[in-house]
């Protein structure tokens, strides 16, 4: 036999999600994360309507001793060099707002695990950064629920409405195959990053849009996708260079798999940029310390981390954003490996 639920049981926290919540009451989710949180920018009637069902469904409110001034970012596996820089940016304007910042790696936990989501909630930070693929719906829907906001820096996947800051990839892939059209390149090969996620398609989109306003048709046997890793760069640039026709040129999804083509070329005895053009994608600060130096497309890591800082802190405030999505504009470094074909 069931147990009645009865007037008197005591209701477990998260009965009904905050969505539900602010269906009942007839407001957004963001406004009871507002009054979950005792955060200003709400009438005391809309207040008190929500206090009540939040009191009903075993929410407690946030108590000002429990509330910080703290930024957490959360990353994924991230290069030391891009997260120095996004945590450059995110101290600059935390220091301006006399906030606290702080981080969290979870790259060795399971991304659909909400375990370092409970870390968070424990620690009750006043936002929270998330870089990459460092989250997933869930992981946004426990936060949400908790009254902490979130913004996704670069994120790998669709949030729906959740504020995001990345960069141009499209436009950024877009200039750097033109530049290797405008050297008189024709057969220019690709490696593309994880194929579901939104800057790699973007990445490659750009470049089929600059090949298609050449008038050069592409040649899909030149298209390899793999992870951005080093070894996964060398491998699929083997299997282009090994071609009957190799490729002149080789676009990469980012740095690291650029020096992996590096790699793939001493294997097959080319020189770059001699006998092989290389463009990568992200401007890591290894790139200007190989031999030769590698052109790639930057990205504004650090004004990436001020603009998600931001964002986070004036959705602390209770204000609305503007837009949900913020892209900041690349930039295509030319060094020195790229050049004519042979």
């Amino acid at each position: 036999m069931s147990e009645s639920p009865g007037p008197h049981r005591r209701r477990r926290l998260g009965d009904l999600p905050v969505t539900a919540i602010a269906e009942l009451a007839g407001v957004s989710a963001p406004t009871v994360s507002k009054v979950l949180n005792g955060r200003p920018g709400v009438s005391e009637e809309t207040r008190r309507r929500v206090e009540v069902l939040l009191r009903d469904h075993g929410y407690r409110k946030a108590t000002p001793n429990q509330l910080t001034r703290r930024i957490e970012v959360v990353f994924h596996g991230m290069l030391s060099s891009i997260a120095m820089e996004i945590m450059r940016g995110v101290e600059e304007v935390a220091a301006v707002h006399d906030m606290t910042f702080g981080y969290l790696d979870v790259f060795r936990r399971n991304k659909t695990e909400p375990l370092w989501v409970d870390t968070l909630l424990r620690r009750r930070p006043a936002a929270v950064i998330a870089v990459s693929s460092a989250v997933t719906r869930q992981h946004r829907e426990t936060l949400v629920e908790g009254g902490i906001p979130l913004v996704a820096l670069d994120p790998t996947s669709d949030l729906h409405s959740t504020p995001s800051i990345g960069a141009t990839n499209w436009s950024g892939a877009l200039n750097a195959t033109r530049h290797l059209l405008d050297l008189g390149h024709r057969r220019i090969g690709v490696l593309s990053g994880p194929v579901k996620d939104l800057s790699s398609r973007a990445r490659l989109d750009g470049f089929r849009a600059a090949m298609d306003a050449a008038g050069i048709p592409f040649d899909e046997h030149f298209l390899r996708s793999g992870l951005f890793t080093f070894e996964q760069g060398r491998d699929l640039a083997l299997e282009l260079l090994r071609l009957p026709e190799p490729p002149t040129a080789v676009v990469c999804g980012d740095d690291l798999q650029a020096l992996g083509v590096y790699e793939a070329a001493r294997i097959v005895g080319l020189r770059i940029p001699d006998d092989l053009s290389v463009v990568g994608f992200d401007d890591v600060e290894q790139a200007a310390w190989c031999a030769p130096p590698l052109t790639t497309v930057r990205q504004p890591f650090a004004e990436m981390g001020a603009a998600a800082a931001k964002c986070a802190i004036a959705l602390v405030a209770g204000q609305t954003p503007s837009r949900t999505r913020v892209e900041l504009a690349t930039t295509l470094m030319v060094r020195g490996s790229t050049a004519p074909p042979a």
